[in-house]
């Protein structure tokens, strides 16, 4: 089990939406808010996974995870042409370079807005438990995703969670995870762009 480390959750509600890139990146983190009877909402919107083939992989497992965990998992519509109109001009961007905060900024907006929908008040990333992504610019979009959101509200609604998901024992706790569940363990993010850079 994940650890029981001292935790306070910075905000009121204990229901968080979680958007989900996978489930070897999600297992731990899911497991810790359980864990301190907080309750996510696993929210699936990865546009940029490619070919749809992979996209059904990775969210399968996730499904199949929340499904024996007992929790609502949300498929939001894959709409991988939106995502390449979103990155055009940022092809050949390295990793963590411009291409990934405009991904970031695409997929935690569509998070934020279904949050709003759902009146869920706080959201947090998977993204922030991979150490080939910058925390930096997960949590900017972030933040952004939940200004555009209120701003169109005309409220503070929702929230922000920024916390880094590879302390706290989880690296390890994942990496158990993946085994115990046999998940399908990626090498690289979904996108074509950065898959292509690392077969270079």
């Amino acid at each position: 089990m994940a650890s029981k480390e001292s935790f306070e959750f910075p905000f009121g509600q204990k229901k968080v939406l979680l958007h989900t890139c996978c489930a070897p990146c999600s297992s731990a983190i899911i497991e810790f808010l359980m864990s301190h009877e907080m309750e996510p909402v696993i929210y699936y919107c990865n546009p940029n996974i490619y070919p749809y083939e992979e996209y059904l992989i990775r969210k399968n497992e996730c499904t199949r995870y929340a499904r024996e965990l007992g929790l609502e998992i949300v498929d939001a519509d894959y709409d991988h042409q939106a995502w390449l109109e979103t990155v055009r001009g940022l092809e050949d961007e390295p990793e963590r370079g411009g291409r990934c905060a405009a991904c970031f900024r695409m997929r935690l907006l569509q998070s934020a807005r279904y949050a709003r929908e759902r009146g869920i008040s706080v959201i947090t990333t998977t993204l922030a438990s991979s150490r080939w992504k910058s925390l930096e610019q997960i949590d900017e979009a972030g933040r952004w995703a939940c200004s555009v959101v209120n701003a169109e509200a005309g409220d503070e609604a929702v929230r922000w969670w920024e916390r880094n998901w590879r302390k706290g024992g989880l690296q390890e706790r994942r990496n158990q995870i993946i085994k115990e569940y046999g998940f399908y363990n990626q090498q690289w993010c979904g996108c074509e762009f950065s898959r292509r850079n690392l077969d270079k």
